[in-house]
């Protein structure tokens, strides 16, 4: 057991001091140390006192940290949108979890030596770490409801603080204190912690399984298209795929393996095709509504991805559509209002060039149309999400005029929330939909209907969103991670 020491009636486990490190390796290798010491002591105290041998103090271990001093402005390549800060002072930001996110941090603190030229400090916190977040990967451990303990939780251990659990830095509201330093990364480690527990309780998958290519969608049909391709990947030894996960972190490695039948599925049911670099393709069904849809993409968030694309359903707007046709978005009427107090709907969502290239050309190669001929399947303009579903059930004057003033071609409910998030978290997004019904022309989405176009459409729809992203993966990092959704003072993390 680690050694500990008291101060004050504090009890936290010893640890080193601060150290340079001017290897990114060494560096992830000793915040690994620090957190592990950290979740150790917390694991060890909380059993016992869960035993009865309850403290007469305070148990407190503290997050690791980042910290980054320079002091001259530096001479970056310009085309990078991340790996750098962009004036002299100090940086910090807590790291939880660092195992989990090796190869991201080992990339980021790399740049940040190799840009600066100086050494980053690793070292201890001054922020307790939740025995919630530190028991979370020990299933041996459950925290007792309030009460239900022999002893008071807040009085011994840090309990998760929402009152600074929260999203000013990438909202763009963080302010820095005097003489303190400034963001390095976009999350805390305690909104990391809150993310990750609430990913595996929506999703029933563990988030070391989410792959940084993710798809969204509004159905659970796409789901079972997503399976037959990831076992037909898993029988091609020259796919790169190397594992499907279902609900309940289910894992099968060969095309023939065994999934238990789920009696009931999450909220969000999450499957993930993976491959060893963490490089594949993960599919989460937010089912309908632009509150699902900010929900999933407020935590898939931290996880850093690096593009998420929404392939649902969409009623078409205009008389030239058909069943089946799609909708690339290149622009989005946000009338889904979830995330008004985030980023106001002022903010213009500018489609990025990289994404819609993948998406347009996975179109052309899954249809075989190419040029003027891909217009005959595919239409390419603004996309209206709004927060009512029965909405052609309304005064129609009121929306339809919005919709036609807007030059809108399709609405849904998701995809303007799913891409809006995409922009205010920094993650390359796009949306491509698929016409199911055309409500302003009497063409509903009736049973019979349905069934006839999901049969005929899902694969295709799905195969199109496989394709983008699997382009998308052959691209360098710093083409997808696009300057256009960086601000005047970004975090050097991506």
């Amino acid at each position: 057991m680690t050694l500990t020491h008291q101060t004050t009636g504090v009890t936290s486990p010893d640890v080193p001091g601060p150290e340079d490190f001017s290897d990114a390796k060494a560096a992830v290798d000793r915040l690994v140390a620090l957190y592990q010491t950290a979740t150790t002591f917390l694991c060890h105290e909380f059993s016992k006192a869960l035993g009865g041998d309850i403290p007469s103090g305070r148990m407190r271990a503290f997050y690791p940290e980042i910290r980054l001093t320079t002091t001259t402005f530096a001479k970056i390549d310009s085309r990078l949108s991340y790996g750098h800060v962009s004036n002299p002072g100090t940086y910090a930001t807590t790291i939880t979890r660092p195992d989990l996110f090796r190869n991201y941090l080992e990339q980021q603190i790399g740049l940040l030596i190799e840009n600066h030229g100086v050494a980053v400090c690793i070292t201890v916190s001054d922020t307790p770490m939740p025995v919630h977040f530190a028991v979370a990967n020990d299933a041996s451990i459950t925290v007792p409801q309030e009460g239900a303990a022999d002893f008071t939780l807040r009085d011994v251990f840090d309990v998760p603080d929402l009152s600074t659990t929260n999203d000013h830095i990438v909202n763009g509201t963080h302010l820095t204190p005097a003489g303190g330093a400034a963001p390095l990364a976009p999350f805390t480690a305690q909104r990391v912690d809150y993310s990750l527990a609430r990913l595996a309780h929506y999703t029933a998958t563990d988030p070391e399984h989410f792959q940084n290519y993710v798809l969204f969608t509004n159905y659970q049909f796409y789901v079972s298209e997503f399976e037959a391709y990831g076992r037909k990947m898993l029988a091609d030894p020259d796919s790169g795929y190397c594992a499907f996960v279902s609900t309940g972190n289910a894992e099968i490695t060969t095309p023939d393996g065994v999934l238990p039948t789920v009696e009931r599925l999450p909220q969000m049911p999450t499957y993930h095709l993976k491959r060893a670099d963490g490089s594949g393709i993960t599919l989460v069904n937010i089912g309908v509504g632009p509150s699902n849809a900010k929900t999933a993409t407020d935590h898939v968030a931290v996880l850093r991805p690096h593009a998420w694309v929404m392939v649902g359903h969409c009623a078409g707007l205009r008389n030239s559509q058909s069943l089946g046709d799609f909708v690339l978005a290149h622009a989005y009427l946000r009338e889904d209002r979830v995330l008004d107090a985030d980023l106001p709907a002022w903010v213009p969502i500018p489609a990025l060039a990289e994404i819609q290239i993948a998406l347009e050309t996975a179109v052309e190669q899954e249809t075989e149309l190419e040029g003027f001929d891909l217009k005959r399947v595919m239409r390419t303009g603004t996309v209206a999400s709004v927060d009512n579903r029965n909405w052609e059930l309304r005064d129609q004057s009121g929306p339809v005029q919005r919709l036609s003033q807007s030059r809108a071609i399709a609405l849904d409910m998701e995809s303007a929330t799913i891409a809006a998030n995409g922009f205010r978290f920094r993650v390359p997004y796009g949306t491509l939909l698929c016409v199911s019904d055309k409500p302003l022309q009497g063409e509903l989405k009736l049973p019979g209907m349905a069934s006839a176009f999901y049969q005929s459409q899902v694969s295709r729809h799905l195969m199109i969103g496989i394709r983008a992203m699997e382009s998308l993966r052959k691209m360098p990092l710093e083409r997808i991670h696009s300057r256009k959704l960086r601000s005047f003072e970004e975090t050097a993390f991506l």
